[in-house]
């Protein structure tokens, strides 16, 4: 299986580099068999917002925003979607929860491409399902539950 990365960056800030997302995306999508593609945008708090108003009619910058791609003909390499990553929300996010900038972005990357592929978390069980996944995942990544703090959950 091949996965194919547009990272775009749109934050002045400090990201992590296109190999790591990449990495991070492969270990998202070790299950998936065939050939995929997605794009991944980087950007400030006020495209996050602009586009969590117009999408998800929520006011305010969010962390991630996934927008799957639905085509009824099978398309090689498959497209999953796009994720808009807010980069100053996961930096603020990753302080408030006492986390390493590394592990929450790996957590976000990873979240989001649980959400192209079809897992959300509107409710308990699914979002039991995905949390479990997630945390599979970032284990194989070297990096501890993330929703848990000093053995509590969060």
């Amino acid at each position: 299986m091949t996965v194919i990365v547009d990272v775009q960056i749109a934050y002045e800030g400090d990201v992590p580099s296109t190999d790591q997302i990449k990495l991070w995306v492969e270990a998202a999508l070790q299950d998936v068999k065939e050939d995929c593609e997605l794009s991944i945008r980087l950007v400030e708090e006020q495209e996050s917002a602009e586009l969590n108003a117009t999408y998800r009619g929520k006011t305010g910058p969010t962390n991630v925003l996934s927008f799957p791609f639905d085509s009824p003909i099978v398309l090689d390499p498959r497209l999953l979607g796009d994720l808009i990553i807010c980069a100053p929300v996961v930096e603020q996010e990753a302080q408030q929860q006492h986390k390493k900038n590394h592990h929450h972005w790996t957590h976000m990357v990873v979240h989001g491409c649980l959400h192209l592929l079809g897992y959300d978390h509107l409710e308990e069980d699914e979002a039991e399902a995905m949390e479990a996944l997630e945390i599979k995942i970032l284990q194989s990544l070297d990096i501890d539950n993330p929703y848990q703090i000093k053995g509590e959950n969060i």
